[in-house]
């Protein structure tokens, strides 16, 4: 519950900030905040290169693989229930129940989840959550916004963030510290994940700030769309090498 009150505060704030002291005449309609942006991309890599990084060199080297993986498929695991309830919002009623299974066989022959049977039994991991719900009901992504600690985001994807913490178990844990203690493991390992798939957006753009938010708008259309993008949207050859860790807000779980 502390989460959950914690992830709405920040986002009230980032947006207020944002709409109160950032609003300046933008080149780019679609970014108004560009000088927040900026800034807040450079605050955020400076705590990814002195703290997250760090960390996740350190979580990398001293975890065998093994409990890595495992580790990674039991918040995968936790994932599968936003991503269920996600399906039923979208009406995507034959994927509610493929993915409302795959969490079932996971938690029970699957240890909780540190094993991916699912896998095994031919029930693929699918990736929805409520900023994509919200999309897919029409509601516009607005411009685009860096959130700190988050990364790029957009209002609709503060309150996909909001959503998604309302239906993460973890958030409902009556104990700061496991609570705590669940999201910075989480953090550490989805770091340690994509420590090799940094070096695309800083060895291939010019201007990593607008690779990113370009990369951004492009992938969670992709992710909306389901890959049917309409005429007209052409994705950048380099996000099919990015995943949505690397292309979205860090999600609170």
């Amino acid at each position: 519950m502390r989460q959950k009150k914690l992830i709405t505060q920040l986002g009230c704030l980032v947006l207020l900030g944002a709409l109160g002291g950032c609003a300046t005449s933008a080149k780019d309609p679609q970014d108004p905040f560009e000088e927040w942006n900026r800034g807040v991309q450079t605050f955020n890599d400076n705590l990814d290169e002195y703290a997250m990084k760090p960390v996740a060199k350190g979580y990398q080297w001293i975890t065998p693989s093994f409990v890595d993986r495992g580790v990674t498929n039991f918040f995968s695991n936790i994932n599968d229930i936003g991503v269920t309830i996600n399906d039923l919002l979208q009406f995507k009623i034959e994927q509610t129940g493929m993915d409302g299974s795959r969490f079932l066989v996971n938690t029970v022959a699957g240890l909780a989840g540190f094993i991916d049977v699912a896998e095994m039994i031919d029930l693929p991991k699918h990736n929805e959550d409520f900023d994509q719900t919200m999309g897919v009901w029409g509601v516009p992504a607005g411009p685009y916004l860096v959130l700190p600690f988050f990364g790029p985001s957009s209002p609709r994807g503060v309150g996909g963030l909001i959503g998604d913490a309302a239906m993460n178990p973890i958030s409902y844990i009556d104990s700061g510290a496991i609570t705590g203690g669940l999201f910075a493991l989480n953090a550490a390992d989805l770091r340690a994940d994509n420590l090799a798939t940094e070096k695309i957006a800083t060895e291939a753009a010019v201007d990593r700030y607008a690779f990113f938010k370009s990369a951004y708008f492009q992938h969670r259309e992709y992710l909306i769309h389901d890959g049917n993008l309409p005429e007209g949207h052409d994705l950048l050859e380099l996000d099919k090498e990015f995943n949505e860790d690397n292309l979205g807000p860090i999600k609170p779980y």
